[in-house]
């Protein structure tokens, strides 16, 4: 399944808010047809409408979260948590949190445009996995200045997650990753109990 392009504002009255899938809200939050059905949920629903807010949130199509949710199960800790962390280290991802980009698509467009650095080298791949101590900054042009500028002032009073830090030196961007995330500072309110269960009861 391909990553969804389609309206957003379905999904966000549906799903609840989304920050990472637009900064724009709609008029209406959730649809009335939604809250008389709400009683009817069945289990599975509920686990799945989990599964598709991760998955709209961060932008993702279903083999990438597939492959996330089994690459967190390898690994040591609670499943959901290390899958949450997982996809917060995301290149675009960071830049969402950071606030040099006001969507996580927005954030993808500017990496696959290449005017994205990591620890000084260009960096073209929105799924580059971010570590402790690396630092974010963007080519030194006025086109990719511009493009992070307009985004990193409308959101300089939002409050950034510990783990990171954003500094602005003469007109240059710079973020810089300061630990892996703590699973509080997540920037979805979801149960990734639910999204692990959903995968398991698949295979």
């Amino acid at each position: 399944m391909s990553r969804y392009l389609g309206p957003r504002f379905k999904k966000i009255r549906r799903l609840g808010t989304l920050p990472g899938l637009t900064s724009k809200r709609p008029k209406y939050e959730s649809d009335p047809k939604n809250q008389l059905r709400s009683g009817k949920r069945s289990q599975y629903r509920i686990r799945l409408e989990e599964k598709q807010k991760l998955r709209f949130h961060y932008g993702l199509t279903e083999r990438q979260l597939l492959r996330y949710v089994h690459i967190a199960g390898k690994a040591k800790g609670s499943t959901g948590q290390v899958l949450l962390q997982l996809l917060e280290m995301r290149l675009d991802n960071i830049l969402f949190r950071l606030g040099m980009a006001s969507t996580i698509p927005g954030a993808r467009q500017l990496v696959n445009h290449r005017h994205i650095l990591v620890n000084g080298r260009v960096v073209d791949i929105p799924s580059y996995r971010c570590k402790p101590r690396d630092i974010i900054t963007t080519k030194d042009n006025q086109k990719s200045k511009s493009l992070i500028q307009k985004d990193t002032v409308s959101s300089a009073d939002d409050k950034l997650p510990k783990h990171l830090s954003l500094t602005i030196d003469s007109l240059q961007y710079k973020g810089l990753i300061n630990q892996i995330i703590d699973i509080q500072w997540v920037g979805l309110k979801i149960n990734e109990l639910l999204v692990v269960e959903y995968y398991s009861r698949q295979t």
